[in-house]
């Protein structure tokens, strides 16, 4: 398909989705947008199995197979992960840095594994083509939380800033968490030759960190000799896909480095902010980001949506649905409480331990990451597995996007008035 139409296709989505929602629905944006997309494309599927016009068949079947995981992993992933790191608070950061860790390096590591033995005791009971080491690559799909649904939704729905940052952050970092513990799963599988997982580990991250930080330093200092707010833009949009680029070519983690890109910016920006505010004074840098980031968070929910048309069901779906939800809720849940433990005896946010595992479980969403990855096993899986690979990230990300994503504001109220409660009874 045209890339200039399906843009167009994609636009009538976002624009059409957001003016019904504005005046009737009233849902928060993201959600809608992913909600009505996927309601358009389940009777897209629907027309398309009934129909037997071939034009209209292969017309909506190129909707659904656009390339997501090129789009998002060799395209706009860096850019929608810098945007979102630039608007790190990072007062908030410092203070919250011992659960931002322990969320985003152990708790990851700790649900995948955890979810991966809880599939595969559902595999063993109900015979499903699933082995362990196929069970655990599958707890590394899902774990991570997505920061481009976090930053998208949950900074929209009146959380406090200090629960959002531990949010926003944790899901800014953990996937570079995740996606080193999927490689290493995945070169068992593949039988690759890789390093132990906390070698790779470390060569992803301290590699990632160390790029960044040596060419944002480069091009920030490059930034300083111009007076032009557009160059600014300019050169950080090369700063993050050049070291994206770089880093993913040198087997390091492009998501980690795109977010000290970010990070770095904002930092850096806020030593030199006088003179920024008298050369940009109207605001062009930060307005760029917000709405850069804004467009390709839609264009993104939408082609989740999308990619429906292109998924296929594994014969075992019925089961799957039940299994992915309790499965990721248990896994999270599990994987807070012991990272938790660690955090020390005082909960971020004065939350109890309960409050506060409760809070961290429902608001870990899943999105276009946790996809991009259950896209790249088709090479290596075989087609029944990789069937319910899909078919378990898609009902994992459309619970935690619209169950839980809907549901947040009501669990983070009801457990503000708990924990004002039991602070009123320790008096």
């Amino acid at each position: 398909m045209n890339i200039l139409l399906f843009l167009i296709i994609v636009l009538v989505f976002i624009v059409g989705i957001g003016l019904l929602n504005e005046r009737v629905f009233h849902l928060q944006s993201d959600i809608a947008l992913i909600l009505f997309s996927l309601i358009i494309a389940l009777v897209l599927l629907a027309v398309r199995n009934f129909s037997s016009l071939e034009s209209l068949n292969s017309f909506i079947d190129k909707l659904g197979d656009f390339g997501f995981e090129e789009y998002l992993m060799d395209g706009v992933l860096c850019f929608m992960l810098f945007a979102g790191a630039s608007k790190v608070n990072m007062s908030k950061f410092k203070q919250n840095i011992r659960p931002i860790s322990l969320l985003a390096l152990l708790t990851t590591v700790i649900s995948s594994v955890f979810y991966g033995v809880l599939f595969y005791l559902v595999s063993l009971l109900f015979k499903l083509p699933l082995d362990l080491t196929a069970c655990i690559l599958l707890g590394c799909v899902v774990s991570p939380t997505d920061p481009i649904a976090a930053t998208g939704i949950l900074n929209k729905i009146g959380l406090s800033k200090n629960v959002c940052s531990i949010i926003e952050n944790e899901s800014l970092f953990n996937d570079g968490t995740g996606v080193t513990l999927f490689i290493f799963v995945r070169s068992l599988i593949t039988k690759s030759s890789q390093a132990n997982f906390f070698v790779l580990f470390l060569k992803e991250i301290l590699g990632a960190i160390a790029v960044a930080l040596v060419f944002s330093f480069l091009f920030f200092s490059l930034l300083k000799l111009t007076r032009d707010p557009i160059k600014y833009i300019l050169i950080s949009l090369l700063n993050v896909s050049l070291v994206y680029i770089v880093c993913e070519h040198l087997g390091f983690s492009g998501v980690i480095a795109s977010v000290v890109c970010g990070m770095y910016f904002s930092y850096s920006f806020s030593k030199i902010q006088r003179r920024v505010e008298v050369i940009d004074e109207k605001d062009f840098y930060k307005d760029f980001w917000e709405i850069l980031e804004s467009i390709l968070n839609a264009v993104l929910f939408v082609m989740i949506a999308l990619l429906v048309l292109n998924i296929k069901l594994s014969s075992y779906a019925l089961l799957l649905v039940p299994v992915a939800i309790i499965a990721i809720v248990l896994s999270r849940g599990f994987g807070v409480f012991v990272s938790s433990l660690l955090t020390g005896r005082k909960m971020p946010g004065n939350y109890s331990l309960k409050e506060y595992v409760t809070l961290m479980t429902w608001s870990a969403l899943k999105g276009g990451l946790s996809l991009a990855l259950a896209l790249g096993t088709k090479e290596y899986l075989p087609e029944n597995v990789y069937l319910i690979f899909m078919n378990v990230t898609y009902v994992t990300i459309f619970f935690t996007v619209l169950v839980q994503g809907l549901t947040i504001k009501k669990v983070y109220f009801s457990l503000e008035k708990h924990k004002a409660e039991r602070l009123k009874g320790e008096r």
